[in-house]
């Protein structure tokens, strides 16, 4: 038996791990994105898909995780749109869940009204403690002053509209 010859097999297996020299050429790299490049690329490719949804197609381009979370509630049924008329006769839709407090809905406008000025662009800042203390929201005659009673108790149902009532000053 002659040990410089390999059996056929071997020989075949040697030869097929070889690769030719043009496959030992460096391969060009992916260009790397910066952070920035890539969530616009992602936030772009979003802003698309939700463009081409059916039930999404009418959201901003600028879409929070919140905001489609709550529309999506809405369409199944597990949240309610709730129409608040500020002062100034303007009125903002806010959407917050079957269940939801009067906390829960303060909350909702307040997310609701600084995404708005952000997406304006104003810089304005409000101290929501101070309209909290300053305003009472209003429904149906009642003012609703218990922030952990849910809306339901106060007869608040889907595209029910609120006002805001100046509080008095108690003596």
């Amino acid at each position: 038996m002659d040990f410089n010859t390999l059996p056929a097999t071997t020989q075949q297996s040697v030869e097929s791990s070889e690769t030719p020299e043009n496959d030992l050429e460096p391969k060009p790299n992916p260009p790397l994105l910066h952070h920035e490049e890539a969530l616009a690329i992602v936030e772009n490719e979003i802003s698309e898909i939700i463009k081409s949804d059916p039930l999404l197609h009418y959201l901003p381009s600028g879409v929070t995780l919140d905001e489609l979370n709550n529309m999506l509630a809405l369409e199944h049924g597990r949240a309610m749109t709730v129409i608040i008329r500020r002062a100034d006769n303007q009125t903002c839709s806010v959407v917050v869940e079957q269940k939801a407090t009067v906390i829960d809905l303060k909350k909702a406008f307040q997310r609701h009204f600084t995404l708005k000025q952000k997406r304006e662009g104003s810089e304005r800042c409000l101290s929501w403690r101070y309209i909290w203390k300053t305003y009472w929201l209003h429904y149906a005659g009642q003012k609703l002053t218990k922030n952990d009673k849910p809306l339901k108790e106060y007869g608040i149902e889907n595209n029910s509209e609120l006002t805001f009532i100046k509080r008095l000053r108690s003596q």
